[in-house]
């Protein structure tokens, strides 16, 4: 008996590695001082741009969204979805993107599939100006069954610690302005996927979502970092929330402070239709709806009244819309 007859192939893994190492290096930013294959990932902490200098971490995945790649067999996206979620959850506390770490694990290593995943998520790093830093392959055949995979996601940033947004700036009267999302992003899909296979299939074409079933689900959970952080470094946002899991409601309240609530104006922007879709299909209650998705708002800026007109102009281009405002609570 040897490693590779109890299902782990180590030569794949190391083929893997040196598959990915272009795309690795695409990504490399100034502050990077190691090259891939090392234990760890070296970078440059200085920063004599920031007063206060604070560093900015968070982790994720994309969910069942997994599921829906390995149905329709792309699986790129993923890769980009996971950076982006990250660089998004960081961008909300008004930090940018410094370097990216994932974790790749699998029951049985497909190097097709997992270059794939990985050029996504070294695509999106370019995209972010964000290095992959560093990463882990994990081939599982006791945890994962043949042709599954889990991919996770570490990122770090840094803001000036003056500009740190964590709600303390949100007051009474602020407007509450929204982005468009392309899709699920990457929250919901164990429902989506519930709601609409037993009735479609993966590569059907719907006419009200203008692509296959598959394509709209899998649409790349988009990053808002180009947008925003103009508007950060113009002190122009007094607070930012990221749209995933617990839609709107839930993930708006996690920055107001006691004493203040949202009031949401409910139907002032256009539901994209695969949210249609999906509640029609599975008979999904409106207040459910509101609670898992993000009903095409990708993320909410917070902005004081008297600004509201020159944030809206300088996203002019990506098509904000007003979602509610901030009230007292009662």
């Amino acid at each position: 008996m040897d490693y590779k007859t109890a299902g782990v192939n180590i030569e794949a893994g190391e083929a893997l590695i040196d598959s990915i190492k272009p795309f690795v290096k695409a990504t490399r930013t100034p502050g990077v001082l190691s090259e891939i294959g090392l234990f760890g990932g070296f970078y440059d902490a200085r920063f004599p741009d920031l007063v206060h200098p604070v560093l900015v971490a968070s982790a994720d995945g994309v969910g069942t969204k997994l599921k829906v790649a390995v149905m329709a067999g792309v699986h790129d996206t993923v890769g980009q979805c996971l950076v982006n979620h990250c660089v998004n959850d960081i961008l909300a506390c008004g930090a940018r993107p410094l370097f990216f770490l994932d974790y790749f694990a699998t029951g049985k290593l497909e190097s097709g599939v997992a270059r794939d995943v990985i050029k996504g998520m070294a695509q999106a790093c370019v995209e972010n100006v964000c290095a992959l830093l560093g990463g882990e392959t994990a081939e599982m055949p006791s945890i994962y069954a043949d042709g599954d995979y889990d991919v996770a996601g570490t990122i770090v940033g840094v803001v000036d610690k003056p500009k740190i947004l964590n709600g303390s700036r949100v007051n009474i009267g602020d407007v509450l302005i929204g982005l468009p999302s392309t899709g699920l992003h990457t929250n919901g899909f164990s429902l989506a996927r519930a709601a609409l296979f037993p009735t479609y299939e993966i590569d059907q074409n719907v006419e009200s979502l203008g692509s296959t079933i598959g394509d709209a689900l899998l649409a790349v959970h988009r990053s808002y970092v180009g947008a925003v952080s103009p508007l950060l470094q113009a002190d122009l946002v007094n607070g930012i929330s990221h749209v995933t899991g617990g839609g709107i409601v839930g993930n708006t309240s996690r920055i107001l402070r006691d004493g203040l609530a949202l009031k949401i104006e409910w139907g002032s922007w256009k539901v994209l239709p695969i949210f249609d879709l999906i509640q029609h299909a599975g008979d999904i209650a409106e207040e459910e709806m509101r609670h898992v998705f993000n009903l095409g708002v990708g993320m909410i800026l917070v902005v004081d009244p008297i600004n509201v007109d020159e944030v809206m102009s300088r996203l002019s281009a990506e098509k904000p819309f007003t979602v509610g405002r901030i009230v007292a609570s009662r």
